[in-house]
């Protein structure tokens, strides 16, 4: 268990600018990885396996990308008991992303508003840092997810070629990779949810993955991750893409644009993507609507909104298999994992 009461160290964080508490707190993981330092925020992982997608989870909690964009605390965030960690988004290049202050708290409303924009150190670093991780080598279950998205520079009618060269590089060193194509941080990139423009990039992707697969003897599976802020019907058009590709899960959902939840709060005008207790609602209803289009057996990663026991329960209890934490981890420290990893375990 963690020695350190995560509830001590909230306020000083909290007292900080937010993204300066980002910073801080994943230097101090960089750092205190593979050390004694680590038993500060360890706990144990609740023994819950599934298998999706050709793979065995250890637990149904994992950690959603965005948190370790550079992928430098993989084994620190594996102590915190998740079952699998999804660290990016990644793009080819490094790039330094928006203009700051970028990353605000609603603590009224328990939520963040971040447009980050895929800051990154880019691909080969990206790649560096999968490689100096040891918690899988040395026999932890736990399972990596890498996520690629575009260079905020690429024009979107080439971004098919930065997931591509993503793709080949990450292949190797994860267990499932995700497509991003819904953060509302980097210029028209939604577009690609479109019916047109996801039919031709998930086929170029399938059709990439298979020579992939040929070469290095291992298919890995694909996820892709989508918007809260869709309709029905869009969600139904990506349900069939999903399908008519090969892609092997959805995960659902990402930061909404949505502000009906926290009109009048501070920071609440900023612009970028929600997160946290006010998009729990919308990115159920999107996993639901997920769940009826795409049946029983599709693997579904529920994300958005979760910052209790139950919040994850009812992500489950929606459609999905599995469930991501970001915001809730920030609010909530480590120990929520756990919590809702007991919670889910007890549905059954």
């Amino acid at each position: 268990m963690s020695l350190l009461p995560y509830a001590l160290a909230r306020p000083f964080l909290f007292g900080m600018d937010a993204e300066a508490a980002h910073e801080l707190t994943m230097d101090m993981l960089a750092r205190g990885q593979r050390t004694p330092l680590q038993w500060a925020w360890c706990n144990d992982t609740v023994s819950d396996p599934v298998t999706l997608a050709g793979l065995r989870f250890p637990n149904r909690v994992g950690l959603a990308a965005g948190l370790d964009k550079n992928a430098r605390c993989i084994d620190g965030l594996a102590a915190m008991g998740f079952g699998f960690v999804e660290v990016g988004t990644v793009t080819p290049k490094g790039q330094p992303g928006n203009p700051k202050p970028r990353m605000f708290r609603l603590p009224q409303a328990r939520a963040l508003i971040n447009r980050l924009g895929f800051n990154n150190e880019g691909l080969d670093a990206f790649i560096a840092n999968v490689q100096q991780s040891q918690v899988r080598r040395q026999g932890k279950p736990l399972l990596l997810g890498l996520n690629i998205g575009k260079n905020a520079s690429t024009p979107i009618e080439d971004a098919t070629r930065d997931y591509l060269t993503c793709l080949e590089g990450v292949y190797p060193h994860a267990d499932y990779v995700t497509v991003n194509i819904s953060s509302p941080n980097t210029q028209n990139l939604r577009a690609l949810q479109s019916d047109e423009a996801l039919d031709g990039l998930l086929g170029a992707v399938a059709g990439h993955r298979e020579k992939l697969a040929a070469a290095q003897g291992r298919r890995v599976p694909i996820f892709v991750k989508i918007a809260p802020d869709l309709s029905e019907e869009q969600v139904s058009v990506i349900a069939a893409t999903l399908q008519r590709h090969g892609m092997d899960g959805v995960i659902a959902t990402n930061t909404t644009i949505s502000r009906d939840a926290v009109q009048g709060l501070p920071h609440a005008a900023e612009t970028g993507g929600l997160s946290g207790a006010p998009v729990l609602a919308a990115s159920n209803a999107v996993i639901a609507q997920l769940r009826a289009a795409l049946g029983p057996a599709f693997p579904i990663i529920g994300v958005g909104g979760v910052m209790s026991a139950e919040d994850a329960v009812s992500k489950i209890r929606a459609g999905a298999d599995l469930v991501q934490i970001y915001t809730g981890l920030i609010y909530e420290g480590p120990t929520l994992i756990g919590r809702a990893a007991r919670a889910i375990q007890a549905m059954r």
